[in-house]
């Protein structure tokens, strides 16, 4: 992914606030709400995303309706705070993809992460297995396991945040 600097004018901006919220847009429809031709959209979001603006596309699903599952958040603190220690967990993390989101974190804990397991059994064992590998040099983990979602993330509230020029 190339990160290149595009002006974002108000066309760019609408574009892409659009397609983070309706990633299934046709491009006929994309270029109706912003106002282009459909060329002319198509060649701006093709060059916002080749300048890496936006990566991919994902659709949410609605899990209750799919599959048996748990969601859960996991904590992590660490014995060393110091970028030499948070390397080995980082990259441990990358190949358990039931850990979808890692956010380091200011406070008690180290890491926060949004995670999805089959079951309870199968989220108790691998954090057992990354709490119990000593070359990750983890403190603790705590597991907070999600009762009841009350609201979905259903995207950045761009309209709200502060565009960079």
């Amino acid at each position: 992914m190339t990160k290149k600097n595009i002006k974002l004018d108000a066309i760019n901006k609408r574009i892409l606030a659009t397609i983070h919220k309706q990633a299934d847009l046709s491009n006929q429809e994309l270029a109706d709400l912003v106002g282009l031709s459909p060329s002319a959209c198509f060649q701006r979001t093709k060059a916002l995303k080749e300048a890496g603006y936006f990566f991919n596309f994902h659709t949410e699903m609605d899990l209750d309706r799919i599959c048996e599952h748990v969601l859960a958040y996991v904590e992590v603190k660490l014995e060393s705070n110091t970028p030499q220690a948070r390397k080995p967990f980082e990259q441990a993390i990358q190949d358990i993809p039931e850990f979808m989101d890692c956010l380091r974190v200011e406070g008690e804990f180290h890491y926060m992460m949004f995670s999805c397991f089959p079951n309870m059994q199968a989220l108790n064992k691998v954090c057992d297995d990354v709490a119990g590998n000593p070359k990750l040099g983890i403190r603790e983990v705590r597991i907070r396991t999600i009762l009841e979602r009350a609201k979905w993330y259903l995207g950045y509230p761009l309209e709200k945040l502060n565009w960079l020029e």
